[in-house]
């Protein structure tokens, strides 16, 4: 244990002295990401809207479905918190491979260049957030108080984020297809989670196992906030601060073994 915990604020330590590298390569991607203004706002705005116009014309038209809230606020929410983990994962797990060079010359704490990817990801869940804030005006929905969580269950999404992209973009650097099966992954996921509907209208066995999807908790826990103006559930927002946590320690430290062979496998 002792030593686990000296790993542990050896990393922190580490972190915190190469602070400005991350920094500057999160502002590189950024500038990379927005070069093309149109571009850049394509992937943070206008796929989720054409995501919800899509869902929109099957579970408005097609087969109806029970939100509480207009569909398209609705899904359009779910979709920004999902495209945020999805967009995340899928950037960083090419991150370590596709800067190979760097990583094998040049001594770095490896896990920046997956975690500068979360944090693209998350000023693209931002802006996205435009579209989301116009939509609840058109709609009249109303948030409170309650947003005031928001950060709380930002920061836990982009710990669960940071979580999974430091597994896969470890395990790319080993097995380069993972890259390929990531995009399967993400779609299965992304329909094992509430983002286009709700999970408990699913029941029986497959719904309970849909339900301990951290993911589903976490979409869940912002429509509370952003649309239904009250608190997440207690108990959904205790299970994913605890997911979010012990997965991301566990995540950092077996990357933090790893790294070391990473230059092995090129």
């Amino acid at each position: 244990m002792s030593s686990i915990v000296s790993n542990f604020k050896e990393m922190l330590l580490e972190q915190a002295e190469y602070k400005e590298l991350l920094y500057q390569v999160t502002l590189r991607d950024l500038r990379l990401r927005y070069k093309q203004t149109i571009m850049g706002f394509g992937w943070a705005v206008f796929m989720p809207l054409l995501n919800t116009a899509l869902f929109s014309v099957i579970f408005v038209r097609v087969a109806p479905i029970d939100t509480g809230v207009a569909y398209p606020v609705w899904v359009y929410c779910g979709l920004a918190v999902w495209n945020f983990f999805s967009a995340g994962v899928k950037f960083a797990t090419n991150s370590l491979a596709s800067n190979m060079n760097l990583v094998t010359k040049v001594y770095f704490p490896r896990e920046i260049l997956p975690v500068s990817a979360v944090f693209v990801s998350a000023v693209d869940f931002l802006v996205s957030t435009t579209v989301l804030a116009a939509l609840m005006v058109w709609y009249g929905v109303k948030p409170g108080w309650p947003l005031l969580f928001v950060p709380f269950l930002l920061l836990l999404q982009m710990m669960f984020t940071a979580a999974v992209s430091l597994l896969l973009s470890m395990a790319n650097v080993f097995y380069r297809d993972v890259k390929y099966l990531v995009e399967a992954l993400m779609m299965v996921w992304m329909f094992a989670t509430s983002v286009v509907y709700p999970v408990e209208q699913i029941g029986g066995r497959l719904g309970a196992i849909m339900a301990l999807n951290p993911m589903t908790s976490l979409v869940d826990a912002f429509r509370d906030v952003v649309l239904f103006n009250r608190l997440p559930s207690a108990a959904g927002l205790l299970y994913v601060t605890i997911v979010a946590v012990v997965s991301l320690a566990g995540a950092w430290l077996i990357f933090h073994q790893a790294e070391f062979k990473f230059a092995e496998s090129v």
